[in-house]
């Protein structure tokens, strides 16, 4: 190899090269293309050069003795009319003396590449003209360096095809390089996908089963013996795939005939019931909130209806089947959902544990007792010893002299308590009932402005309006004559309010009349005729509007008050001679 990377040997530029026809050796030679008519050979007829410049060789119609392409090609140049120019080289000659311009100009003169002469300017060089490459991308091998001549590749007519319209042109077909490296001729093929060879699929035996079977001789019975044991285990494997493919449908069917028959039952199935009105009792707790289907849980649970669904229809189809409220209700098993709703809305089957207004606690512990079937005594030993965890407020806690530190907050209301419940459970919704109403009361601030010692007074003042008040109209005087009689001012009773209620509470009664003697000698904190001002705490559960005229009296100066009429009827006075009057009326009344 050369400095340039040429071999030794002259190379003539092949017709292909884009800088073909350009100044030659000595920038004197110029050759034709190979489809253009040869002035070298054609008898002094002109050759245009596609490159618009005037040739430099021979003239006369005597070939050129150096190009060893005219002499190879001379027949088919003869072919092609004269003056014809190919459009394609016409394009690359003009780019090539746009380039060989601005090189001009850019580099001066002086060596560029390729074979430069002096007083001419030299072609660029580039090598892959001189490695092979170019000649491979044009489809035209190297020279023979050992001077043997290649076959002419242009010589064919698939060289130059006619021009095919736009539409149905093709991708040139790729050359055939005969002389690169073996491992391009002859490409290795791309791998194909494999395809399973697993026994299982194929149905061929498994050599893993025979891996320890002695191979059997020729000629013996061995070759038999091995034949029938692969069929055998062939057929044994087939059996098993088969009943693991049957399975797997059988379920998939089943499954979707499950699910199918779910569906249709639940869309247009009707949903199971229980017929007629069932029969034993049975008590279900209905909380609070509770809507149609929370409701068919419970009862389906309980054993009064079938299904939840029957029981949501039924209530639907009764116009009143959604007032149905929370409470306790005593109902059948095994009911019609229909018969279920039915009865729950008739007022025989509530069986609500009802608190009345102005009840004491006792009573309270006594009617548990019954509803739970405790022994008596059972739910008012739970209420002391429980006291404290059953959720009562801090101002409630910690009062001396208190006989019932639960009183006053066992708020009157309807509870839910069945039958197997506990008491502590039944007491625990009582005083948080009695928490929610006296909070929306603001009993704290009212207690200040009325001037009495915080909530823990107001609720025993309530208790007492509640226990004195014959009825709900003279609830607000009531609440009047206690503040009046708790003021220090008072001259009138001087700080005692002498209420037959509070002596009552004391001895678990309610007795009308009240001896002297005994308000005179016993000396209970709870005797509000020998001591002044409240009771040491509530002798009562006091009701709403009981709470309402507690915040509100009236104004009006009553310090007296007699029941009268069958003691039916509470009448008031202003001053101790219009009580008296009102004491006549009332022994008078009780006398006949």
């Amino acid at each position: 190899m050369t400095e340039y990377g040429r071999s030794p040997g002259s190379e003539p530029w092949h017709p292909g090269d884009p800088l073909y026809g350009d100044q030659g050796w000595e920038g004197q030679q110029q050759y034709p293309h190979p489809q253009q008519p040869s002035q070298y050979g054609h008898g002094g007829q002109g050759y245009e050069d596609p490159y618009g410049q005037a040739g430099h060789g021979a003239q006369g119609g005597q070939g050129y003795e150096g190009d060893p392409y005219q002499q190879q090609h001379a027949q088919q140049y003869e072919q092609q009319p004269q003056g014809y120019v190919d459009p394609q080289y016409q394009q690359q000659a003009q780019a090539h003396q746009y380039q060989q311009s601005y090189e001009q100009q850019q580099y001066g003169t002086g060596y560029q590449g390729g074979y430069d002469t002096p007083g001419h300017l030299g072609q660029q060089y580039d090598g892959n003209w001189e490695t092979g490459q170019a000649a491979m991308a044009y489809g035209t091998p190297p020279a023979d360096p050992y001077g043997g001549q290649n076959p002419d590749l242009y010589g064919t007519p698939e060289a130059y095809p006619p021009p095919q319209p736009p539409g149905h042109r093709q991708n040139p077909p790729e050359p055939v390089i005969d002389w690169a490296p073996e491992e391009e001729r002859h490409p290795e093929p791309e791998p194909e996908q494999e395809e399973e060879k697993h026994p299982f699929f194929t149905g061929e035996d498994d050599p893993d089963d025979d891996y320890d079977d002695p191979a059997p001789g020729r000629g013996s019975r061995g070759g038999d013996r091995e034949r029938r044991n692969k069929a055998k285990k062939r057929n044994g494997k087939n059996g098993v795939a088969c009943l693991v493919v049957a399975l797997v449908l059988a379920g998939g069917v089943g499954g979707v005939g499950y699910f199918g028959y779910q569906f249709w039952q639940g869309q247009f199935g009707e949903a199971p019931d229980y017929a007629g009105s069932g029969s034993g009792d049975v008590q279900v707790e209905i909380p609070r909130g509770a809507l149609g289907y929370d409701i068919g849980n419970i009862l389906k649970k309980a054993g009064v209806v079938k299904s939840v669904d029957a029981f949501v229809a039924a209530q639907s189809k009764n116009p009143k089947g959604r007032t149905i409220q929370a409470g306790v209700y005593t109902l059948k098993k095994e009911m019609s959902a229909e018969s279920a709703v039915s009865l729950m809305l008739d007022p025989v089957s509530q069986a609500n544990f009802v608190i009345p207004e102005g009840k004491r606690n006792t009573w309270v512990y006594d009617t548990l007792d019954k509803r739970l079937d405790l022994k008596p005594g059972t739910t008012k030993e739970i209420a002391r010893a429980k006291a404290d965890s059953l959720g009562l407020p801090d101002w409630a806690k910690n009062h001396t002299d208190v006989k019932d530190p639960l009183e006053g907050f066992l708020f009157p209301a309807s509870y839910p308590v069945a039958k197997n419940s506990k008491p502590e459970d039944a007491l625990r919704k009582m005083v948080s009932r009695a928490n929610q109403e006296y909070a929306k009361l603001d009993l704290e601030a009212k207690a200040q402005e009325l001037g009495v010692k915080g909530p823990w007074e107001l609720v025993t003042v309530a208790s007492l309006v509640q226990a004195e008040g014959k009825t709900h109209d003279d609830f607000r005087k009531m609440s009047e004559v206690v503040y009046n009689r708790l003021k220090p001012d008072n001259r009138e009773t001087y700080q005692l309010l002498q209420f037959d209620s509070t002596l009552n509470y004391l001895k678990g009664q309610s007795e009308i009349k009240i001896s002297e003697k005994e308000t005179r000698t016993n000396t209970d904190p709870y005797n509000t005729y020998k001591h002044k001002g409240l009771p040491p705490g509530p002798i009562g559960n006091p009701g709403n509007e009981a709470l309402a005229a507690m915040l509100s009296p009236t104004s009006d100066g009553w310090i007296y008050f007699v029941a009268t009429d069958g003691m039916n009827k509470t009448e008031f006075a202003k001053t101790h001679a219009d009580f008296l009057k009102l004491k006549d009326k009332f022994n008078a009344s009780t006398n006949q």
